[in-house]
């Protein structure tokens, strides 16, 4: 097992088809674009991967990126190939198994790849991911209610915390904020245009407390990586992300009748990334959250130690996740003004910022930077802890 502080393993190449808000292909054909766009950016050949990870969207067949990938891919051989399925977390999984399958030497180079085509010519973001996500337990009960998408289910999560706390419902709306002033540094951001408190607090609601701005933009698209031992990512690649740390934790959303007990798995998640790097959420330079809502960004700061319970949306408000702020997060505009490709949008953000591609929005020092995935309505949650160097400090 490696030492606390010392990389379990590294990103070594990054790649991604079109993205685009119409249909460009089906989620099988973009993600061979994806990967073989990575494996070109790794410097490796085809020949060199021996193990293969998929990961498609959970309201999406296993069909629409079958184990055949492999075939259409080109790889022969493989040694280690299988889909995950973590729901949102999934991404953040594909990277932790990769390291760790690396690790105890059942492959050597393994492609990572998330595609997802849910626009169509007739279909919105809202349409594609309308339906209901079951939280009671009981079958039908969301939809006899009314509480269609995950939206609706969010909602009641984000209504409990903002009561709690006493927060108004404008609290969420310094995310949206901050996510568009990163998006604006980005060109390859979705929605760039300038985005004020009045424009937030004007746009249409979805369910309350959501308003549009709050809700994740989703796109037809596909991003892939390669992983590889940290022994060997020097020699493969000129900037390898290594990875220090890695956890998950899975428990959904518990509101507020434990006192003292985490709201989420995210806590368990982050606990275990931050000992097995032998760090603290101190130590945390900048981050990369998944936030299919402004909400769950909000929770991830406190979940995962980096501000105190009810404290995240004054923190974020004060403009310290924005540009210039002391703990930049979603840089690349997240999944509010980025683009919505679930778990891999934070992860190719991280490689593009600890790689140091980041053009007008680059970080002057990344420094650790922690990434996260959750699925279901903050069931499942993973988290990866990773950086420039080989080991932390």
């Amino acid at each position: 097992m490696a030492s606390r502080g010392k990389a379990r393993g590294a990103i070594i190449g990054l790649g991604h088809s079109e993205l685009s808000r119409r249909h460009i292909g089906s989620a099988r054909h973009l993600a061979v674009a994806a990967v073989d766009a990575a494996i070109a950016d790794s410097g490796l050949r085809h020949r060199d991967i021996d193990g293969l990870l998929i990961n498609r969207s959970p309201l999406a067949p296993h069909e629409v990126l079958p184990l055949k990938l492999q075939e259409d891919l080109q790889l022969d051989g493989l040694r280690l190939l299988t889909s995950i399925e973590g729901e949102g977390s999934s991404a953040v999984q594909m990277i932790q198994y990769a390291a760790l399958a690396i690790e105890a030497g059942m492959a050597t180079k393994v492609a990572c790849v998330f595609a997802d085509d849910p626009l169509g010519a007739a279909t919105t973001g809202g349409q594609a991911f309308s339906p209901a996500l079951g939280i009671s337990g009981i079958e039908g009960w969301e939809e006899h209610c009314g509480l269609h998408g995950a939206a609706g289910a969010y909602a009641l999560a984000a209504r409990e915390y903002l009561w709690h706390y006493g927060l108004d419902d404008d609290a969420l709306g310094g995310v949206a904020l901050s996510d568009r002033a990163w998006a604006r540094l980005n060109p390859d951001a979705f929605l760039r245009q300038p985005l004020s408190m009045d424009d937030y607090l004007r746009s249409p609601w979805v369910v309350e407390p959501f308003r549009v701005l709050d809700c994740a933009y989703p796109v037809n698209g596909s991003i892939a990586v390669i992983v590889s031992s940290a022994d060997a990512a020097a020699d493969l690649a000129e900037r390898p992300v290594y990875v220090y740390g890695m956890g998950q934790g899975h428990r959904g959303f518990t509101g507020f009748g434990r006192p003292g007990e985490p709201l989420t798995g995210a806590a368990i998640a982050g606990g275990v990334a931050f000992d097995m790097a032998g760090v603290s959420p101190e130590d945390v330079s900048a981050c990369q959250f998944y936030e299919a809502f402004s909400f769950t960004t909000l929770l991830a700061l406190e979940e995962y130690g980096l501000c105190p319970p009810g404290g995240a949306a004054d923190f974020v408000r004060g403009g310290n996740t924005a540009p210039g702020g002391r703990l930049p997060c979603n840089t690349g505009g997240g999944h509010l003004s980025g683009f919505y490709l679930q778990g891999m949008t934070p992860v190719a953000e991280a490689v593009v910022q600890v790689r140091g591609l980041g053009g007008e929005r680059q970080l002057d020092d990344p420094g650790l930077m922690l990434v996260t995935g959750n699925g279901g309505r903050l069931d499942y949650h993973a988290a990866l802890l990773v950086g420039r160097n080989r080991s932390i400090g």
